[in-house]
């Protein structure tokens, strides 16, 4: 049996908004560098890495969430949702859509701080299998409370013995 997914968002969940402290930060050799990688925790990749699911990017980062953000958080390159050919669809966020089709009936939850009711609707429709849509505060990025979702979450889908 297939694991469940996680899709991931970049800006916001991993990168957060907000202002704060970022000691946990160390640059690492590369292009020029993104503003915001700085608040990257890197501690999220081990954590991400840990629940019981198969971790994807969805994230307008695309190819570079491999390149620059994976390396930062310890973690193997992911695959990626591809960016789909029309943004505006019926008011639902540019994700939505691909990332059913990605899961092609495989649970799945999804981490994103732009997640609005419509995608709930749209996804509860057209989605047989089962799916969190977390949206996740893009002041703080991913916290304790995030991770303890998730894994709660995951531990449902989880058969028993």
């Amino acid at each position: 049996m297939a694991r469940p997914l996680l899709f991931l968002d970049v800006d916001g969940p991993l990168i957060p908004f907000g202002a704060a402290d970022y000691p946990h930060f160390s640059p690492l050799p590369g292009p020029a560098e993104h503003p915001l990688l700085e608040r990257l925790d890197p501690a999220h990749g081990a954590r991400l890495a840990a629940l019981p699911c198969e971790l994807v990017w969805a994230t307008t980062w695309f190819t570079d969430a491999n390149d620059v953000i994976a390396p930062r958080l310890g973690l193997p390159a992911l695959p990626l949702v591809d960016e789909p050919a029309d943004y505006d669809v019926d008011g639902l966020y540019w994700k939505t859509r691909p990332l059913v089709t990605f899961a092609a009936g495989r649970p799945f939850a999804w981490v994103d701080d732009e997640i609005s009711a419509a995608d709930r609707v749209w996804v509860s429709a057209h989605h047989p299998g089962a799916a969190l849509l977390h949206r996740v505060d893009p002041r703080t990025g991913l916290t304790e409370a995030d991770f303890t979702t998730l894994a709660e979450w995951f531990e449902k889908l989880a058969p028993t013995s």
